[in-house]
């Protein structure tokens, strides 16, 4: 039997990129899209929620969805792990599932677990990420993910060293990683991720070139996990193996 997907933010740059890779999907039909102002009523009978919203409209989408015992695919960014553990009380007493993808690229997941794992071995890490000058919410949900990823493989070590972080040209802080944000034309997605050591350095870089071809592997790996699963689930981790064992 097909599964319904009601897309909320379906109408915006990620929404129509995730609309159109569930059209492609076997056993997939979206068969309502919302916008970031719809009636969430709107929710009532589909087997699967996919937010593409805002990160204002998304956390009453995610409890929309819940309370509904709908399972969600949360694509928003805005989403740190303090705000999803809010959310963890709600999925569990629902006994439904909520999955949190920071970024559907693959190529970005890799590259922030190599960070992750990389990050032990120097004392120093910051993050300088960019987007179009149409996103509207900083740092990014990727840097925010990367930056708590950092911070739990360093459990053991403590906070990276951050020299002057009470100065606002330093950046925003996430878990201790400074995070530095531009927001420009002529840009999709850009991430570096900057190890620093005494006298070396290690930098991570992923630029995203074309969002559809570049999001559309890792929409087909969440959209039909999402549907199954139950509890909170972060990042496309989740869903491949990677062969890097690091903490999340």
């Amino acid at each position: 039997m097909t599964k319904q997907v009601a897309l909320v933010g379906g109408t915006g740059r990620l929404g129509t990129i995730i609309g159109q890779v569930i059209d492609e999907l076997e056993g997939f039909e979206v068969v309502r899209v919302l916008t970031s102002s719809s009636d969430l009523a709107e929710l009532d009978g589909a087997d699967l929620v996919v937010d593409a919203s805002t990160p204002q409209v998304s956390i009453d989408v995610v409890r929309a969805a819940v309370e509904r015992g709908i399972n969600v695919l949360v694509g928003t960014s805005g989403w740190s792990a303090e705000r999803i553990a809010l959310m963890r009380p709600l999925v569990d007493a629902a006994e439904t599932g909520a999955v949190f993808i920071p970024n559907f690229s693959l190529g970005s997941v890799l590259g922030s677990a190599l960070a992750a794992a990389a990050a032990p071995f120097f004392p120093s890490a910051e993050i300088i990420e960019a987007h179009r000058d149409t996103k509207t919410d900083s740092p990014s949900g990727t840097a925010v993910r990367t930056a708590e990823l950092i911070a739990a493989a360093r459990a053991d070590l403590g906070p990276v060293n951050a020299p002057h972080a009470d100065q606002r040209a330093r950046g925003q802080q996430v878990a201790s990683v400074p995070i530095h944000s531009l927001r420009r034309p002529g840009v999709i997605a850009r991430q570096d991720i900057v190890l620093s050591g005494a006298g070396e350095s290690l930098t991570f870089t992923h630029d995203t070139v074309d969002s559809a071809e570049a999001y559309a592997p890792g929409i087909r790996l969440a959209v039909p996990f999402a549907l199954d699963a139950r509890g909170v689930f972060v990042g496309l981790e989740n869903m491949i193996d990677i062969g890097i064992q690091a903490r999340s």
